[in-house]
């Protein structure tokens, strides 16, 4: 008689497969940032000001912020034309920096977005536009724009 081996494999198979549904169990759960979406308002000078939508993705360590505003532009504005910096304060002190050249195409008179820009968080940060300095700067064609965030995220900051 001949001694079956599929037996032995099997289990051997079942034994893997469950420990690995267990480390999924007990796996860390993807990263996501709160509330992904707030609003805030922006005074920007001579450029205008007006409420601003914030949203927010975050993978690990990376994140990104696109920002669509009040403000509009006089002229038109080319796909990847406004070079963009948006400091957020931490709760507990201390900055983080969005930075970027990202926009679509905005014909004159309409509403700026930029972003996606690029950042990095740590777990646990809590990240809100609203600080004394420029929140939002831009750059288009040269021109300098800074804005300044007059009120606080709502429903409430960034939470990485």
């Amino acid at each position: 008689m001949r001694k079956s081996t599929s037996r032995p494999v099997a289990r051997a198979a079942l034994a893997v497969g469950a420990v690995a549904v267990a480390g999924l169990a007990f796996a860390p759960g993807a990263a996501a940032v709160t509330p992904t979406t707030a609003t805030a308002t922006y005074d920007c000078g001579t450029w205008g000001g007006g409420g601003a939508t914030l949203t927010a993705t975050q993978s690990g360590t990376a994140a990104t912020i696109t920002l669509t505003s009040a403000v509009t532009t006089p002229v038109a504005v080319g796909a990847n034309q406004i070079s963009a910096t948006l400091t957020l304060a931490k709760d507990g002190g201390g900055t983080r920096v969005f930075s970027g050249k990202a926009n679509p195409a905005l014909p004159a008179g309409s509403s700026v977005k930029i972003g996606p820009l690029n950042g990095t968080v740590a777990a646990g940060d809590s990240l809100n536009s609203y600080f004394a300095g420029t929140a939002l700067k831009m750059v288009i064609f040269g021109i300098t724009v800074n804005c300044d965030a007059t009120t606080s995220q709502s429903p409430g900051p960034f939470v990485f």
